[in-house]
Formats: structure tokens, sequence, C-alpha cells
């Protein structure tokens, strides 16, 4: 996989294409299942509510003596899991893949295993292999099938013990333990689309084994970015979290349907299903307008049973997707700066506005598109009814009072929620980005706070912070050749950077006190990039995931020559 050399290069090795990373990155939303015994505790333990932490962690959380909570393997028979039906329902809400917790923290495996008989097949009534059969019943229904895996096991002997944040190192026993079941994984089970590491504190050296691992028998599974040390494939945000920065690296938003808990909890409060529905269309879309994928978590009943609850909210999302899953799949993040009435999202042939807050003269505004050539504007699921798109200035706007069956009213009398407006468009899609001008003279003085910020991020990070890696400004430059100067400090000793001008590279020597600020002659090239100068500054190309910018930037001072 060939990425742009002012973006980290992904490891040394075997991985997936480009094509496999486009083809992840249009499936936009999926099913996460966590199950597993301690959903058969279902958060009571001792007729008690665990109400400290997610119920998946119970074992942890209540604490319970191991030997009572391996005890529960003993009553897990989920004769009631229908992986045809969960196939079926993730269909109709209009996800295209699905991952289930192969194994959890608790050490019970889904799958059976030769390294321990703690699995549904071997140590429990039930003896069927659950993630061989919703492998299967994927492969029959068409989706994308996957594996969380984590790489800490409180059942391991020697293994862990929970320690505050799941950061627990992993013993070398656990390693080859875990590369066996890696292997299991990879093998036996047919293409898996996507492995979810997570937790754990390993070393970069176990991070490779695991990838590698992965990678040899399965070139082209996504590995998650909670293997740690940037060996992953895919950036994993925060547990219901979004990103708050610029992410170049493929990324996935993980959501369960209450934030207190991943696994089935007998006595979570279940209201407003019109509120959660909406809620999760919101969140969907906000996540696909940056970009990123959503994967929306169910937790069976013990019995393997879907809740009631949850099944509704996926069917209330699928109503919605039926009508505007043409604005979700395939598409990319929005093009352009915030807009006051919701979001958008792009697709090689057309634009796509999801109304979130009607603006107050029903007038969508959309800003730097006025050089792009549209047709007229619909709402999807209504196209018979249609509207010219108006220039103003740079920008673009359409009349939604001129639509007609707008706002659109459902057959019960609720008017349809966050509308999606489709604009087609012939040849490319010219977007004027936000600028900085220049000051009286022509010059820029370009601080660090007003660039946009690209981290290293392998996902909440238990042990691995976010690192800045990239800064990148626009300007609204109106000279073909300036002197730029960076002014900088707390550089390594010895230190190279690149600076970036409209796609061009220009490397730059550092040294390590910043008393001398470097200078280069840049020359603006409008052919790459129209409308402003693009003004980069990363690490010295070509540079791995995981690299960080090895300076503090204070400013760069950027001035016309004659």
């Amino acid at each position: 996989m060939h990425r742009p050399l002012d973006q980290p290069q992904p490891p040394p090795g075997p991985g997936p294409s480009a094509e496999t990373i486009k083809a992840w990155q249009d499936r936009k939303f999926g099913m996460f299942i966590h199950f597993g015994l301690y959903s058969v505790a279902g958060g009571m333990w001792n007729g008690k509510r665990v109400d400290n932490g997610y119920s998946e962690q119970i074992l942890a959380n209540g604490p319970i003596p191991p030997k009572d909570y391996d005890a529960l393997a003993k009553q897990f028979d989920p004769e009631k899991f229908d992986p045809d039906a969960i196939v079926a329902l993730a269909k109709a809400a209009g996800m295209k893949f699905i991952v289930i917790t192969a194994k959890h923290h608790d050490g019970f495996n889904l799958f059976q295993t030769a390294q321990t008989s703690y699995n549904a097949v071997d140590g429990t009534p039930y003896h069927r292999d659950i993630v061989k059969e919703l492998a299967e019943a994927c492969a029959r229904g068409g989706l994308k099938f996957g594996v969380y895996y984590s790489t800490i096991d409180w059942h391991h002997p020697g293994g862990n013990k929970y320690i505050e944040g799941n950061s627990n190192p992993i013993t070398p026993g656990q390693e080859a333990f875990n590369v066996a079941q890696i292997k299991e994984l990879l093998s036996h089970y047919g293409p898996i689309s996507e492995i979810w590491f997570d937790m754990g504190k390993p070393t970069p050296a176990q991070s490779a084994h695991f990838a590698q691992t992965v990678h040899a028998l399965q070139p082209q599974s996504m590995i998650s970015g909670r293997v740690w040390n940037y060996y992953g494939d895919f950036a994993v945000m925060g547990d219901n979290a979004e990103p708050d920065v610029a992410m170049e690296l493929p990324w996935q938003a993980p959501a369960s349907m209450f934030p207190q808990t991943w696994g089935y909890r007998s006595w979570q409060e279940r209201k407003d299903l019109p509120g959660k529905i909406r809620e999760n269309i919101t969140r969907l879309v906000r996540v696909v307008s940056r970009g990123g994928n959503y994967i929306l978590n169910i937790g069976p009943e013990g019995d393997g049973s879907v809740v009631p609850y949850e099944a509704q909210v996926l069917q209330g999302i699928g109503a919605w997707m039926k009508r505007n899953g043409e604005a979700i799949y395939g598409t990319r993040k929005q093009p352009f700066a915030p807009v006051d009435f919701g979001y958008a999202t792009v697709s090689p042939h057309a634009l796509y506005l999801f109304v979130a807050k009607m603006p107050p003269d029903h007038q969508l505004r959309v800003p730097g598109l006025a050089d792009t050539a549209f047709g007229p504007a619909y709402r999807l699921g209504a196209p018979e009814s249609t509207v010219d798109v108006q220039r103003n200035g740079h920008d673009i706007t359409i009349a939604l009072d001129h639509l007609a069956h707008w706002p659109m009213v459902d057959a019960d009398g609720s008017v349809d929620y966050m509308p999606v407006i489709a604009l087609p468009f012939k040849g490319p899609l010219r977007v004027r980005p936000q600028m900085m001008d220049a000051g009286a003279d022509g010059s820029f003085h370009l601080q660090a706070t007003q660039a946009e910020h690209y981290l290293n991020y392998n996902g909440e990070g238990y042990e691995a912070p976010a690192t800045l890696y990239k800064l990148s400004w626009q300007l609204n430059a109106k000279a073909a050749d300036y002197v730029l100067t960076l002014h900088y400090s707390r550089a390594a000793a010895i230190a190279k950077v690149d600076v970036w001008i409209d796609g061009q590279r220009y490397p730059l020597g550092l040294s390590g006190t910043g008393a001398a600020s470097p200078s280069l002659r840049i020359h603006r090239n409008r052919a790459a990039h129209p409308y402003a100068m693009q003004v980069e500054v990363t690490p010295s190309a070509p540079f791995e995931q995981g690299t960080a910018l090895p300076l503090t930037v204070q400013s760069v001072d950027l001035s016309p020559t004659q």
C-alpha cells in the first residue's frame, strides 16, 4: 500500500492493498457483538447489581473469585443464538460487516481452540463454535466478518489480573498463546475482514509479532490500532468517541447503545426508542462526514437472544438508511468547512447535505463551491422535485422551500429525521478552502495554533499518547515565490524536517538549539493547488506510522521575493 510521502507510511511487510483499504472505508456501518460468559451474569452477581464499570468486565469489577466466574461456563447454553437472524438484522439496519468478541479479557473463547478447553465447544453444554457459525452466516448473507481479540487474558495461567486501564504487560507465555490463537482465527474461519485487537501494553516487538502473524496468513485483513505501537491498519477512537483532529489513517468509531456497558446488562434502563434511533443516525452521519466508519454494538442476553430494544434501534436506523444510504456508503468526508445546518459527504458524482437543523430562512449555504458545475438539487427519496443551485460569491445556496414534499412527512405524521439533499455535479468538485490572508506587505506569519493538526493515533491510548506529526496551513498567496523561515524550539539533537509547498517537498536541516532559524526559497504551484497555497511541516520523508514531528514549531514566516 503506497501512501503520499507527506503521510505516515505503513509498517514494512505484507499488508492490505489500496483496493482493500478503499473497500473497507466504503462499508461505513457495521455491527459489533459483545457476547460471552458475562452475558449470562448480565451485570448481576449474587442477586446484586454490579455497576462499577462495563458489564463485560464483571469478573474484575465484581470483583468475583475466578473459580466462581469460571463456573458460568457450565451455564453457558445460548440456544437462542441465531447467526442467520443476526445477519438479517444487521442487513436490515444497513450494516455491511459484523465483528464478534472471539475472546474478551475474561479469557473465555467463543471459538474452538487447541490452546485451552475454556471455550464454547469444549467447556460448555452448548458444544458449538459460535465464531464459525457466525462467519458462515455472514458468508451466506453477503456481509464481511471480523473478530475482536483481547491480548490480555485474566484466565491465562501466569497471565493478567485486572489493573487500572487494562494496560497490562504481556508475558512471553501469553504472547505465544495469543499468536497460536491468532493463527487459528486466521486459518479456520474464512476471510477475516478485520481483527479488532484490544487492550494490554505489548512491547513494540510483541505488537509487530501479532500484526505480522495476521498478515502472513491474511495480508488483506485490516488490523485495529489497538494492537498498539503503530502496527495497525486503521485507528480506533475511544469508546463512544470521535476525533477532534484531522485523520489521514483509515479510522473507526466504536459505539455502544448505552455508554455504561457493551456486554448485556439486565437492569439497563432502555427508554425513548425514537430518541435512541435519532442519536445513532446522528452519530453515524457525524462519523461518516469526518471520513470514518461507525461500528455499533449489540450485547445479546445469556441465552443468545438479541435484546428487543436493540433490535428496534437497528430497524429504525435501517428505515432511515433505505432512503438515505446513498449518502453514506462509498462516500468520503465533508470537503469544506463546518456548516450551520448539519453535515456533508461526497461521492465521485454527488455532494450530500444532511439537514440536522433547519436555517431560519430555509436556505442551505455551502462555502467555497461556486466554481463547481452542479445539476439540480433534490431530496433523497423524492428525486422528482428539484431546485437549481444558486451561486453567491464563492458560495452556493439551495432554497429548500422550492422543493415539493418538503419537509417529508411519513405515514404516521412524523417529519422525516435528518433529510438529505443530493447535489449531482459534472466534472471535478472544486472546493475553495478557508484561507489565511497575507499582511499589508504580502507576507505571512503562521502560528502553530492556526494550523490543522494531524496526530499519530493508535486508538484511545491506554499507554500511547497521541503525538503530532504534521501541521498544515492554507494561504491566500498572491506571489509566485517566497522566502520561508521556520522558527522552532526543542528539536532533536540532529533533525531534519520536510516543508511541503503545494505537494512539493523541500527538505530542511535543523540545529538542535533552534537558535538559527533555517530559511528556504519556495515556489507556488497553482496548477496543483489553484485556490490556496498549501504549507505543511512533517518529519523527513519517508516516515513510518508513529513518527513524531521532531521539533516544536513556534511560527513559519513567508516573505514574497521580488
